[in-house]
């Protein structure tokens, strides 16, 4: 554990996944500190992984299941003719770009999760072949999901980062708190 999640406030559920989520994303945000663009694009490990896609495909996959929580269609639509241009940046793209992007993904997820009835609440799962027929999941499943695919992200962040200029997830908290800091 490299940050700490506070404890929520008592029986405050929603607040608990919710900054489990938060503290994954500043995983991967924290792990595009103080590089340019072209360090960010880069490749530097066996994987063709960059952090740049990865906030990209980040922020794009959490919108997807947001909306498809709402029943509404994803901002951006993934096929096999464009799934590539999910992890890389695209026409302009920029890591600052997609930082902002995923700020409002992210407002916007909090504020779809602590809206919601209820975390029991389903939605419907979409016809695919690796999700069962008919299948449904929970609000609740729906952040565990995030929590889950947002760590799983942010591990491969670490790797890259000290890839790239040895930087460990604990060097770039203490990075953060220095610019938070104003030094």
């Amino acid at each position: 554990m490299v940050t700490h999640v506070p404890a929520e406030a008592h029986g405050d559920e929603r607040g608990a996944l919710l900054s489990f989520i938060a503290e994954q994303r500043g995983g991967i945000r924290r792990s595009v500190l103080r590089l340019t663009d072209e360090q960010a694009v880069s490749t530097p490990s066996a994987s063709e992984l960059s952090l740049a896609g990865l906030v990209k495909h980040v922020a794009e996959v959490e919108q997807m299941w947001v909306s498809m929580a709402k029943g509404e269609p994803p901002a951006v639509v993934r096929d096999q003719g464009n799934w590539h241009e999910c992890f890389r940046l695209v026409g302009g793209e920029t890591v600052e770009s997609q930082l902002e992007y995923w700020e409002k993904v992210a407002a916007e997820t909090e504020a779809f999760v602590r809206s919601v009835p209820s975390l029991d609440d389903t939605f419907a799962l979409p016809d695919q072949p690796w999700f069962p027929p008919d299948g449904r999941v929970s609000m609740r499943w729906l952040c565990l999901h995030l929590i889950r695919e947002t760590a799983r992200h942010a591990g491969h962040a670490d790797i890259i980062r000290e890839s790239l200029d040895g930087a460990t997830a604990f060097d770039l908290v203490a990075a953060e708190h220095q610019v938070e800091a104003g030094s």
